[in-house]
């Protein structure tokens, strides 16, 4: 028996900090993935194979920008129809809305997963902006068969936005599981990975370890790119830290420094325009590997670490606790072990790509039998 296609839609395919779209289509198993985008990003994650919509010439531009001002393309329905897909599976909510027109035309169900800034950042831009795009959301929302949150936090937002609690379900996208972890020396301390953007805290990560006596202070490695960077950068060098920056780097370069790192920190906060992570993967990917992260109760966080458990935890913004507790990590080998190991058996227990991949195929086929959603969460 042929497999069901599920087409990933993602206008913008695709970005190298979304490894967690690629690995999510890849893993599916009873359903095929196919991937559409209206343009390329030229990135490690692009691939031949993708299907592209609209071509990087004039006339592709003009109908991309007729499809971003009416929701309508001809082009987009055409590219749609030519993969015969059996599901769409958008990711974002304003790529939800982009794609929905053709969906609703096509007669083919529309999931959406909304990731943070989706419903957050977007929709509370001032003026006409985000008027657009509350209402984007809302005829997202009501053309989907199913919307999936990546946190509590995402999913309370959604439907603040308007979408129907019915139709909302928590699914946690899943990271993949390496072998249990050798002993690998350890090259850094304490390890961020992220866009250098407001929402991530990477300033306040600075600062904090600029408070340790400098006799305690870490060696940092900073993994990542962004508008922030160029300040960070000054500032780790007025403080004198050892921090070393490498720029954006493939997810294999990403596991091979967690593998030589003690601790993550992922000091996520609400950015001054309102930007909220949703989930992030890095902190499934640093518990994988063993390593506990020292973090915020910002957004889903809290639902993939436990304070005291599997990592710490501060409020947003207090880059006192937040030096503290990289201090106590640091200082206490017994501790960090316990809670690396706590970490590595909670995803492995809740965060597993593989299983988690499976509980959305059934999402797919609900979606698609147009069965009522009924809960509000699946599998966790």
């Amino acid at each position: 028996m042929s497999q069901s296609r599920a087409v990933i839609w993602r206008s913008h395919l695709l970005p190298g900090s979304e490894t967690f779209v690629r690995n999510q289509g890849d893993a599916l198993a009873r359903w095929a993935p196919h991937y559409l985008g209206a343009v390329k990003v030229a990135s490690p994650l692009a691939r031949d194979s993708d299907a592209i919509a609209f071509p990087d010439d004039p006339r592709g531009r003009a109908e991309l920008l007729r499809l971003k001002l009416t929701g309508r393309s001809a082009r987009l329905d055409a590219a749609l129809a030519r993969l015969a897909p059996d599901l769409v599976h958008a990711h974002f909510g304003g790529d939800g809305w982009l794609v929905s027109g053709s969906t609703r035309r096509l007669g083919v169900p529309l999931v959406v997963t909304l990731h943070g800034q989706d419903v957050t950042r977007q929709p509370a831009l001032p003026g006409a902006r985000g008027a657009r795009n509350r209402r984007h959301l809302r005829q997202a929302f009501d053309r989907a068969a199913l919307v999936i949150a990546v946190s509590e936090f995402i999913r309370d937002r959604a439907i603040a936005l308007g979408a129907d609690p019915a139709k909302v379900r928590v699914h946690h996208i899943g990271v993949p599981i390496p072998p249990p972890p050798a002993a690998t020396p350890k090259r850094w301390d304490v390890i961020f990975v992220g866009r250098f953007v407001a929402k991530k805290g990477v300033d306040d990560l600075v600062e904090a370890v600029g408070m340790l006596p400098a006799a305690r202070r870490p060696r940092l490695l900073l993994v990542g790119s962004g508008p922030l960077e160029a300040p960070v950068r000054r500032r780790a060098a007025e403080l004198d830290l050892d921090a070393t920056f490498l720029g954006a780097q493939s997810p294999e370069v990403v596991r091979r420094h967690l593998a030589e790192s003690r601790i993550l920190a992922a000091p996520s906060r609400t950015a001054p325009d309102g930007d909220c992570e949703g989930l992030p993967t890095t902190i499934l990917e640093a518990g994988s590997a063993g390593l506990p992260a020292v973090a915020t109760y910002h957004s889903g966080i809290p639902e993939a670490v436990r304070h005291g458990e599997t990592g710490l935890l501060s409020a947003e913004r207090d880059r006192t606790a937040l030096a503290a507790h990289l201090d106590t990590l640091l200082g206490d080998e017994a501790l960090r072990s316990r809670l690396g190991t706590a970490a590595r058996a909670h995803v492995e227990t809740h965060f597993d790509l593989h299983r988690q991949t499976r509980l959305l195929e059934e999402l797919y086929d609900e979606a698609r039998s147009g069965r009522p959603a009924g809960a509000t969460r699946i599998g966790s």
